[in-house]
């Protein structure tokens, strides 16, 4: 895929509002993005990396355990946080974005999960996606990772990807290679026409694959995903390996 000279988006918005229900019972006192791994909150995996790439915005949505969130991401100096209150209401992934349109400018931002971090490789993740993203031929870039070698993943991988980098969903009883590693790159406009109230991004995945206009970029590095109690042992071995 062939290098762009697309800037590091100065906003983000990162989705935090889920009720965390398969890490529980840690989550029935807290909610799951608060949870420690290596002892720092995931949330605070997610959002210094964002630093680092010069993000200056990062909108997070919160909803379960409110309250904690808040005070929490009250500490933090970089990236500045607006917190986007669901409070009233879940929105799901693609409601949850689109609530905080207001706060995320015109243009592409970046749409990071708050259940899963990563390790780079020699250069940031989100440097390279923002380099890769292609307006001219891309609704969504998304960052994917490796099925098989992704540290707490044992499900059967989301995507299959072409020479070009475009993807398309995995079939019914065969693994994918690919497994989204939740952060990508999208621009505003794709929100134009969908529904008022909750609705998932996966409206906007399917809507990009028909227009074959949803791309993927391998992590160079590895994929944490924080799923359940036991996976936060298993990403903090990964951790200390990778400092060795």
């Amino acid at each position: 895929m062939p290098a762009q000279t697309t800037s590091t988006p100065d906003h983000a918005m990162v989705l935090a509002a889920g009720l965390g229900t398969r890490m529980r019972p840690i989550t029935d006192s807290i909610p799951k993005p608060l949870v420690e791994v290596a002892g720092r909150a995931l949330i605070d995996h997610i959002l210094d990396p964002l630093a680092e790439a010069g993000v200056k915005t990062a909108v997070v949505n919160v909803h379960y355990r409110a309250d904690q969130m808040e005070a929490h991401l009250r500490e933090r100096a970089r990236p500045r946080v607006i917190v986007s209150d669901e409070r009233d209401l879940l929105l799901d992934s693609g409601g949850g974005v689109k609530k905080a349109l207001p706060q995320l400018g015109r243009k592409p931002f970046f749409v990071l999960n708050a259940d899963s971090f990563w390790i780079d490789g020699p250069r940031s993740n989100l440097d390279r996606l923002a380099e890769a993203f292609d307006p001219a031929r891309m609704d969504i870039l998304m960052l994917v990772a490796s099925t098989a070698t992704s540290t707490g993943y044992d499900g059967k991988g989301d995507f299959l990807m072409d020479p070009e980098g475009r993807l398309s969903r995995r079939r019914e009883r065969i693994v994918a290679p690919f497994v989204y590693a939740g952060v990508m790159l999208l621009s505003p406009a794709l929100f134009a026409d969908t529904p008022d109230g909750p609705f998932s991004l996966n409206l906007l995945f399917d809507r990009a694959m028909e227009r074959e206009r949803l791309f993927g970029l391998r992590l160079d590095g590895l994929w944490l995903h924080v799923g359940t109690p036991d996976a936060i042992a298993q990403a903090e071995r990964s951790l200390v390996q990778s400092a060795l």
